[in-house]
């Protein structure tokens, strides 16, 4: 593997995988696999009072789902790693004290509430809200906790090359002295974040454009670190229909509940990067075909638009396309969540499960979809829905039961292809339609009038089963 590119997927453990940080991390993964580069998780866990363990597992358990595996990790840690921020502290206090040596940086022991009254008094009299901190100048006051705030240079542009939004730049008026070590010696994110880039070697920072206003700070510090400064790309936010930034109002808005919904991870991944990169007008995409096209230079500039139809679809084509068998599998948590207790799905031989996941899935958007459908399979007691009984298991639809079960128990070989060919045989001697024989039958053995082809699934039940069923309909 080529240690020239180097990238990284940066997350804070303060909640769940965004989707959003989902496709941040996949970008960079598929950017490393393109070039065959290097792709490191470090999580940025200096926010003590926001950062969670669990939060962290939550992560990291969703990019395992997604198939994003990362290359490297502390010697603490092994090679799967990841990075914590948390055990490198003794890095950035290094680092800052290498700055204060070059007197690039002042304690500074203002207050939140003071710097925000002198950013109003400065609107107020309609000049820049930019300040030089006092401290600058006269020093810290004597008896309060002192923070370190960076002297951004009062004159001068910082300014780059942005991978997709091509030049930009930001006049240090606009930019305030920050801080990079709290009062307690917790390193903010900018400074934390340069130092970890810098000596991971990182030459590419592939993140979202709410970070844009960061990275004339980051470049400050790595040149007053002396470090190499690399290249910067910013991908637009991910929008709600309604053109706002996604968030819990639009749904679901994390891999973890996508996950939990029903989804697969091909799907989730080949919907995500979809979002904003396009090959030509190809939709779908295997592994192999996102790492070979992969580019940066293929993002769009503006936000892209979540729509939940589009991953509905590709999501039922990947449940399409799927191995029955694996999809069985992926099935068996929501059976249980629908209802199922272990007994009931141990009485079905896998060989079985995997046929009624074939056929269920046809109809379907999602896992919890086919495991819904599929219930009255499993359970001896049929549920029938009233209006489906009510259109359906009329006198005379449980006239025709009456008269065809008779032939149905007697049919061998008890396949699909027999079953429709009597039914089509009877409907036509009896000078009905095949749907008015079809759909009592329907009704009898699943309770419902809409389902996947109704002979494959009497030769799933099997005769004994089928047959039970239709009788009981009969005398109800």
């Amino acid at each position: 593997m080529s240690e020239q590119l180097r990238v990284r997927f940066a997350p804070s453990p303060t909640g769940y995988l965004h989707v959003g940080g989902a496709r941040t991390a996949l970008y960079n993964w598929l950017f490393a696999r393109h070039a065959r580069g290097t792709f490191i998780l470090r999580i940025e866990d200096t926010d003590v009072e926001r950062s969670t363990e669990e939060a962290t597992r939550a992560i990291l358990d969703s990019l395992r789902w997604l198939d994003l595996d990362w290359d490297e990790g502390p010697e603490t840690g092994g090679p799967a790693g990841p990075y914590r921020q948390l055990e490198r502290m003794d890095l950035y206090r290094e680092h800052a004290r290498r700055l204060a040596e070059a007197g690039r940086v002042y304690p500074c022991t203002c207050t939140a509430e003071e710097r925000e009254a002198r950013r109003k008094a400065a609107l107020a009299a309609k000049r820049p809200p930019r300040g030089l901190c006092p401290c600058r100048e006269r020093g810290p006051e004597a008896g309060r906790p002192a923070a370190l705030r960076f002297a951004v240079p009062a004159a001068g542009r910082t300014a780059w090359r942005d991978v997709i939004h091509g030049d930009v730049g930001f006049d240090h008026t606009e930019i305030d002295d920050f801080v990079i070590l709290r009062a307690d010696g917790l390193p903010i994110y900018n400074f934390a974040a340069v130092v970890d880039d810098a000596l991971m070697r990182i030459t590419h920072v592939i993140r979202g454009d709410d970070h844009i206003s960061n990275t004339p700070r980051q470049i400050l510090l790595y040149g007053a670190l002396g470090y190499p400064v690399p290249a910067f790309a910013h991908i637009p936010m991910i929008l709600g229909a309604d053109r706002t930034r996604l968030s819990k109002r639009h749904g679901a808005t994390s891999v973890e509940a996508y996950r939990d919904l029903g989804y697969l991870p091909a799907a989730m991944v080949n919907y995500l990067v979809r979002l904003g990169w396009a090959h030509g007008d190809q939709e779908t995409f295997t592994r192999d075909e996102m790492v070979q096209h992969f580019t940066l230079e293929k993002v769009g500039k503006t936000a892209a638009v979540f729509d939940q139809k589009k991953l509905d679809w590709l999501n039922g084509h990947y449940l399409r396309q799927a191995d029955p068998q694996a999809l069985a599998a992926r099935l068996e948590p929501f059976w249980r969540a629908a209802g199922l207790d272990g007994a009931a799905l141990a009485a079905r031989e896998a060989p079985w499960r995997a046929r009624v996941a074939a056929l269920f899935r046809e109809r379907a958007r999602t896992l919890a979809e086919v495991a819904q459908a599929s219930l009255p399979l499993f359970r001896d007691a049929v549920a029938v829905d009233p209006g489906a009984a009510a259109r359906h298991l009329t006198p005379d639809g449980r006239d025709r039961l009456g008269k065809i079960l008779p032939e149905v128990e007697a049919l061998e070989p008890f396949t699909a292809a027999g079953l429709e060919a009597l039914y089509r045989a009877r409907a036509e001697a009896w000078g009905l339609k095949l749907v008015q024989l079809a759909q009592p039958t329907r009704v009898a053995v699943l309770g419902v009038d809409v389902s996947p082809p109704l002979f494959p699934i009497l030769e799933l039940l099997g005769k004994a089963e089928s047959v039970r069923r239709m009788r009981a309909a009969t005398t109800q």
